[in-house]
């Protein structure tokens, strides 16, 4: 189930807002629980038995990583935690990939291959593995106590809103809303306000480029023109941007709903100035994850020499490559970020800001849009080539289908990816997402433009059958 379907919008959360308003307090956390389980079970049945048997196994170790004095005896304890939770996310999400290479290995030495039934991947397990890691080194670093109830431990690990996609939300950002935590009609509008703009996100804008690059992306690269190649990366361009950020924007609006305070998980990326300042705005919580639990671990930036700076970047870059997909295009992505990250320490930051703000963004858009190509052309690296080749060979006139309505939506994409780059529309911006209160005569005009919205989006998705979601996937 995601948010941008009719099951969702007109059966789901009608009926989980009715209840968790109408029950009282002491309850309300029991609704979100038996909605969430529902909520993961509707599209996963039999996976909702792994999380909930991983989750209890992984509460009782960290209960016992807190109660304990020993320092070795936590030690074991976390590292038995981290097994568990890499291990799973190992078997069910890259299993199929190792196999598959070891085989082809095996083939091209003329050895006999080994026989596998392919594992069929949980859904959300990336993000919901990244948070049990989170809950288990937070209580033995000291930063938080573990939750005393089983179920608020579960309630914080499979929350509807946050479960299949993210943000990926660390235990100590929201240990303390779980047990208590306080609501406000504001809040709650301001919620309503941020979910109906996200829906607006993915529905009206992302679904319209999705389509436009499926069209794209699934012809044949030989006789795909120039300016087909550039639509189409234009196209996924905004659609990975709108849909994922249209998410994130639905969850944290949900959650402002029930009183959770979810991070943010973008900042206008495209208006960056270089790809370090990319990845302090692009799916940032996956960013700050592999910063405290990876990076700085191996050494960070306090790092006797540069090539074990180099290193570190390198490697949390592959390795967040990885973390998107068991296919080497992500590792590829990730090893094409870490280089630029790494040429941004050496020299490219200076020689973009020399260049002026909007010479610097465009270059860093353009090398975004390469990185996209490889992200987006899966399991054949050969037509990764091949699409880079239509990019730049100049041939031809557009040879693609093209949507009515694509022009003018990919304008509006264009036009809120870099409205923040100007002053005015940072103002705009912080004045839409920041404020944790409105005047009364704001509150109406917000109300009646994202309820329009809303009756928009909702009347796309009852229209189009065509409702893609990137990161339901990973």
């Amino acid at each position: 189930m995601v948010f941008s379907s009719t099951l969702f919008l007109f059966y789901f959360l009608p009926l989980f807002l009715l209840v968790y308003h109408v029950v009282p307090k002491l309850l309300k956390n029991w609704v979100i629980f038996f909605f969430s389980i529902l909520f993961y079970t509707w599209g996963a049945p039999v996976f909702v038995f792994i999380l909930l048997g991983t989750s209890f196994t992984d509460f009782l170790l960290v209960r016992e990583i807190h109660r304990s004095s020993e320092a070795k005896k936590k030690k074991i304890l976390l590292v038995i935690s981290l097994t568990i939770n890499l291990g799973l996310l190992a078997y069910f999400k890259y299993s199929n990939f190792f196999i598959g290479n070891a085989n082809a290995l095996l083939e091209s030495f003329g050895l006999k291959e080994v026989a596998w039934t392919k594992v069929i991947m949980p859904i959300g397990i990336s993000f919901f593995t990244f948070e049990s890691i989170t809950y288990t080194v937070d209580v033995y670093r000291g930063k938080h106590a573990p939750l005393k109830s089983l179920k608020d431990y579960l309630l914080y690990l499979l929350a509807f809103p946050k479960l299949i996609a993210g943000p990926i939300v660390r235990f100590q950002e929201i240990a303390d809303e779980v047990i208590e935590r306080k609501e406000s009609i504001d809040e709650k509008l301001i919620g309503f306000y941020r979910f109906s703009i996200g829906l607006a996100k993915k529905v009206l804008i992302a679904n319209v480029m999705a389509e436009q690059a499926k069209v794209i992306f699934e012809s044949d690269f030989h006789h795909l023109s120039t300016s087909s190649a550039w639509i189409g990366i234009l196209a996924y361009t905004m659609q990975i941007y709108f849909d994922f950020s249209g998410y994130s924007d639905m969850a944290i609006g949900l959650g402002k709903i029930m009183g959770f305070h979810f991070p943010e998980n973008f900042n206008s990326p495209y208006s960056s100035r270089s790809i370090t300042e990319f990845w302090r705005r692009w799916h940032m919580t996956l960013g700050n994850f592999m910063r405290d639990y990876l990076y700085i671990p191996l050494g960070g930036n306090r790092v006797s020499s540069k090539a074990r700076l180099y290193f570190n970047l390198a490697l949390v870059f592959i390795l967040s490559g990885f973390w998107h997909g068991a296919s080497w295009n992500y590792v590829v992505w990730g090893a094409f970020h870490g280089t630029f990250l790494i040429l941004d320490r050496i020299f490219l930051v200076k020689f973009l800001n020399r260049l002026g703000t909007v010479l610097s963004i465009a270059i860093t858009f353009l090398i975004v849009m390469m990185g996209w190509v490889i992200f987006k052309i899966e399991n054949d690296m050969s037509q990764v080539g091949l699409y880079f080749e239509r990019l730049f060979d100049f041939n031809g006139e557009t040879n693609s289908s093209i949507f009515p309505n694509f022009w003018p939506l990919l304008c509006v994409a264009l036009f809120f990816s870099f409205l923040p780059a100007l002053p005015v529309g940072k103002k705009i911006q912080d004045f839409v997402y920041t404020r944790n209160t409105y005047s009364l005569s704001t509150n109406g005009f917000f109300l009646l433009a994202t309820i329009l919205l809303f009756m928009m989006s909702a009347s796309s998705v009852i229209s189009s059958g065509f409702n893609p979601f990137i990161y339901f996937r990973f």
